[in-house]
């Protein structure tokens, strides 16, 4: 839950609770947690878009898999994930699993954030622990859950992305936010690649501090830039967010030829 919109946004005081701070500004509601770094923003006028770039990014799993039937989102901030997933795709339930009781409160009270029902449900606890002991089978696993300082300790394990995994269907994507300024990015980023065989890429949100890795349980079937290039007009058309720019972004941080994109150790195939 890390914008490095950071601390250029604050505003009018809204809520103050147990380190859980609410703002608004020029139209856009904030979140903080901790610190005056935005974990979630919220533009009033349209509550269920998503704000910040790095969000957006996330959904860029949809170049390499369908909407799953079910999905786990680890870490709520305000809920903007959430939100967009339960509009725009009703194939779709999600579990929300949240550390912070305060957190799920506020999102429900300030962000717009649904009540729960059949397709949106959450459970709050540890988000590491709660995968370890067992989680149904889950075709995506968004995970964001950064304070304003850094990854939650119990997410940037090797046990967690081993659980991770091991929770995700045979065609399973998991999507993280991870901050590259964070010292510790690039070990987080060797526990992911090692937890799924070298099966990740990375794309840099449009803000720059926003790093997105996509680790898959098996290798993509669409790597290839035409095929990429046309899936991603057609995202477009459906969820209205920047798809062929994520298809660009993609050769800034991973493997490539003049075909498509290359897993390390692995052939893209035809």
């Amino acid at each position: 839950m890390l914008g490095v919109l950071g601390r250029i946004w604050g505003g009018p005081l809204l809520y103050r609770g147990d380190g859980v701070e609410v703002r608004e500004r020029y139209g856009v509601r904030t979140l903080h947690l901790n610190s005056d770094t935005v974990q979630s923003a919220m533009r009033v006028a349209r509550p269920d878009d998503l704000e910040l770039s790095y969000t957006r990014s996330m959904m860029a799993f949809l170049l390499f898999a369908p909407p799953p039937s079910s999905a786990v989102l680890v870490g709520l901030g305000g809920g903007s994930l959430a939100k967009f997933i339960f509009r725009t795709m009703p194939e779709t339930r999600l579990k929300v699993l949240e550390i912070k009781p305060e957190v799920v409160e506020v999102a429900h009270t300030y962000f717009d954030l649904p009540s729960p029902c059949a397709r949106l449900s959450s459970m709050l606890g540890d988000g590491a622990r709660l995968i370890s002991e067992g989680v149904e089978s889950t075709g995506l696993m968004l995970v964001d859950a950064y304070d304003g300082h850094s990854l939650a300790a119990s997410l940037a394990t090797e046990s967690f992305f081993r659980s991770a995994r091991a929770a995700l269907s045979p065609r399973g994507v998991l999507a993280m936010n991870l901050w590259s300024s964070d010292r510790a990015f690039d070990r987080n980023l060797q526990k992911i690649e090692r937890a799924f065989e070298n099966r990740c890429l990375c794309l840099p949100a449009e803000r720059p501090g926003n790093v997105i890795v996509f680790a898959f349980a098996a290798l993509p079937q669409r790597l290839r830039w035409a095929e990429l290039r046309d899936h991603a007009a057609g995202l477009q058309e459906r969820f209205g967010l920047e798809f062929p720019r994520f298809v660009e972004g993609l050769r800034k941080m991973n493997e490539f030829d003049s075909a498509g994109l290359r897993l390390r150790g692995m052939e893209t195939r035809a």
